[in-house]
């Protein structure tokens, strides 16, 4: 009888411990805000002394990489999980996905600003880190594909009118709906000068 290969316990552990850190590390920044964390701090919720934190990351702005990673592999998730209840006309399709995208970063805003703000100096993600925000990137991009949103200034144009209505609820009314209830509106302007079937007509492309 062939056995099961042996685990790597010391792996797992090691892998446990540094999900217990970056856990740790979401906590103080919802406190602190992103840029706001401490080594010290994050420590402190693991019971453990700042130094030894360097046994599973080589700096604070390892702890920021991973987080980032993680952050965008969330948002992938999120918009993995909404695909069930997803309607299928163009508009409110991109209604409903532009809600999940905005709901997400509203959510948390220190998630939001590490994903979306160049907030923490000198801060730049991995190669790997990066991979992860372009394949979240890539979903919903793909997303848009499916209701004829093909090109590249059309969907830059969407991600600014997405992120200026995050930040101004955000900076303006946090906690709040003022600037999020404008989806509908705002999204029915970008429908018609893209050209997005539905029940106005677009701009001829």
């Amino acid at each position: 009888m062939v056995g099961l290969p042996n685990r790597d316990r010391r792996s797992e552990r090691r892998e446990a411990t540094r999900q217990e850190i970056l856990a740790a590390a979401w906590e103080v920044a919802r406190v602190n805000g992103i840029a706001g964390l401490t080594l010290r701090e994050v420590a402190v919720r693991v019971g453990m002394q700042p130094p030894s934190l360097y046994s599973h990351f080589d700096s604070k702005h390892a702890i920021y990489d991973a987080m980032f990673a993680q952050a965008w592999r969330n948002l992938a998730d999120a918009i993995t999980a909404a695909e069930k209840g997803a309607p299928r006309s163009p508009r409110r399709r991109l209604e409903y996905f532009t809600r999940v995208f905005v709901d997400f970063a509203l959510e948390e805003p220190s998630r939001n600003q590490l994903m979306n703000v160049r907030v923490i100096p000198d801060f730049t993600p991995s190669p790997e880190s990066y991979a992860a925000a372009v394949d979240a990137f890539e979903l919903m991009r793909a997303k848009l594909r499916e209701i004829g949103v093909t090109r590249d200034r059309d969907m830059d144009l969407l991600t600014a009118l997405i992120a200026g209505l995050i930040a101004q609820q955000e900076a303006n009314d946090p906690g709040g709906d003022r600037w999020r209830r404008l989806i509908p509106e705002a999204l029915t302007m970008y429908a018609n000068a893209v050209g997005i079937a539905g029940s106005t007509q677009g701009r001829k492309r």
